[in-house]
């Protein structure tokens, strides 16, 4: 008899059936919905999310995401999301979960990436096969 292998991730609960895991940041309501439609009509993904600092860093704490978006300025306070980029890269628990800053200014993905973000998108390019493939570089097809 085999050994039961120990998850290596602290929780893993995902709903049923679905592969993989995505963590949205500091997004209003209605930017909420509309990436998690433009998630889940094209992968097999289940969206969580976030506010601020505190309560991403425990969602991080507790589960495993294939991917985190952050909005480059959070909803709730309008602080900058950048700080949590910087946050989960400097932490070597979670600096490599791949994250995209979510913003529209090129100069705002230009330090994402710098920071160590992958090359993140505005919700204006949800349409955008150039999105799609951003997207599915990180979540595979």
């Amino acid at each position: 008899m085999l050994a039961p292998q120990l998850n290596p991730y602290p929780s893993n609960d995902r709903s049923p059936g679905v592969s993989k895991r995505v963590l949205d940041v500091g997004q209003c309501n209605p930017d909420h919905s509309s990436l998690s439609h433009f998630l889940t009509s094209n992968f097999d993904v289940q969206v969580d999310r976030s506010h601020e600092m505190d309560d991403t860093l425990q969602k991080l704490q507790s589960n495993h995401y294939d991917m985190v978006m952050i909005n480059r300025k959070l909803d709730r306070d309008y602080s900058d999301g950048m700080e949590i980029l910087r946050k989960i890269k400097a932490d070597d628990a979670t600096k490599e979960i791949p994250i995209v800053l979510i913003s529209n200014y090129d100069d705002a993905q230009e330090a994402a990436i710098k920071a160590g973000a992958a090359p993140g998108f505005g919700k204006a390019q949800l349409g955008d096969a150039a999105t799609l493939e951003k997207v599915t570089a990180i979540l595979g097809g």
